[in-house]
């Protein structure tokens, strides 16, 4: 054998996987890795608290408004000096199950760690190869702005005592499998709990009170109990309805607005065939069997009438083109008002800031161009925004409570994000 070709051999063994396209055995398992952990990543809406407005990806920065200040998220590229770089995979799942930095400072409670606890390892080193594969951003990290005393970490183990269980996800083997890979995803990587549960004045949830609902501090948006039929419970909702508005943002049933519109935009639409509709049985099964809708009160007859009068005369000209003169609407791109469970909750902020600021469904594969509502906040007053929502709530057989001027004045100056 000529000596110029022996010594090619090994080159041209090394390259062969190039030149005829197969690859090797751990370049396919880390090239499945980070795809896993990319999907992982969607599922746990990483991009939506890592990425600024205008921003780069992961990047951080974004300011989060809480009662105690605000908290400005971090860089999780795998920039060393100013992201995850340096960290191991080990000091990764340490922050995601614990709450703790590689130094072991504490972690601020709006990272949802006290869901993130419930993620199994192999899903964290599965988040971390795709995260320490996308481009680094040299991005130093906020620092917080928060008021005295919260600026004191050391506080943090006061909420930790009070607030967080350190633990995994246990499933219940009393249910299905696909029951159980549903709870995996809506009580952990979803962490759907921290909107779905009320939070107390220390920034804490209780356990017992578990997707119950509640007022989402600083938004203005209520993210209503997932366990009431009378709220937003899906246990009359089939499958498919509740599948369509995960993935599409839109069913027959209702469409999805404000903060809940994003979490559909960044994360639930790219869930796989079965995890959505495992998440959906999950969820359809946190409100089977509740109690039937509460009698409907009636009007103060003289006050009511002047004031559905009004409404009446609003809707027709406003909403009628779109939501039909009777409510019905034309699903899924104008949902029912009639009937709809998003107009009869016990808090009414959510159909209020709908009218006022309006809102569009998230644009995605299943409906990429959808359907909004126009802001009606510089055309209507606030008695006619009250009168209007109060008709919406009490007509077609609805059962909503009525609508003061004054809680529509106090939400015309809320923030849009």
């Amino acid at each position: 054998m000529p000596k110029t070709l022996k010594a090619l051999l090994p080159v041209l063994a090394a390259t062969s996987w190039l030149l005829f396209g197969a690859v090797p055995a751990t370049a396919q398992q880390d090239t499945a890795l980070i795809a896993k952990g990319e999907y992982l990543a969607r599922a746990g809406d990483c991009i939506a608290c890592h990425t600024a407005r205008e921003g780069k990806t992961f990047a951080g920065g974004l300011p989060m408004k809480t009662p105690f200040g605000t908290l400005y998220t971090s860089n999780i590229t795998p920039d060393p000096q100013t992201g995850i770089g340096t960290w191991s995979s080990d000091q990764f799942f340490q922050m995601m199950h614990n709450g703790r930095f590689p130094d072991g400072g504490l972690v601020y409670p709006a990272m949802p760690f006290a869901s993130y606890t419930k993620v199994t390892r192999e899903d964290s080193d599965a988040i971390y190869a795709y995260l320490r594969s996308i481009t680094p951003v040299k991005q130093p990290n906020r620092p917080h702005e928060l008021t005295f005393p919260f600026n004191n970490r050391s506080l943090i183990i006061g909420w930790r005592t009070l607030f967080f269980t350190e633990g995994e996800f246990k499933p219940d083997p009393t249910k299905s499998a696909e029951w159980n890979r549903g709870a995996y995803l809506v009580e952990g990587l979803g962490h759907c709990g921290m909107c779905h549960t009320a939070i107390n004045a220390l920034g804490g949830s209780s356990e017992s009170q578990a997707f119950e609902g509640g007022l989402i501090p600083m938004q203005n948006w209520y993210a209503p109990s997932l366990t009431q039929n009378k709220e937003a419970g899906l246990g009359d909702w089939t499958i498919e309805e509740i599948t369509d508005y995960l993935r599409k943002g839109v069913s027959t049933r209702g469409a999805v607005y404000g903060p809940m519109a994003e979490v559909v935009y960044n994360s639930t639409q790219y869930l796989n065939d079965d995890d959505i509709r495992a998440m959906a049985v999950y969820l359809k099964g946190l409100a089977e069997g509740t109690s039937p809708e509460k009698p409907a009160k009636s009007l103060p007859s003289a006050e009511s009438s002047l004031l559905l009068s009004l409404g009446k005369q609003i809707y027709d000209r406003e909403c009628a083109s779109c939501h039909g003169a009777v409510g019905l609407g034309m699903p899924p791109h104008y949902p029912p008002l009639a009937g709809n469970q998003s107009i009869q909750m016990v808090s009414a902020v959510n159909a209020i800031r709908m009218v006022l600021n309006g809102g569009y469904p998230p644009g995605t594969a299943g409906n990429p161009m959808p359907y909004g509502m126009p802001p009606f906040a510089h055309r209507l007053s606030d008695d006619e925004v009250a009168a209007v929502v109060t008709y919406i709530r009490t007509s077609w057989g609805n059962r909503g409570e009525p609508v003061s001027a004054r809680q529509a004045n106090e939400l015309r100056a809320a923030t849009l994000n």
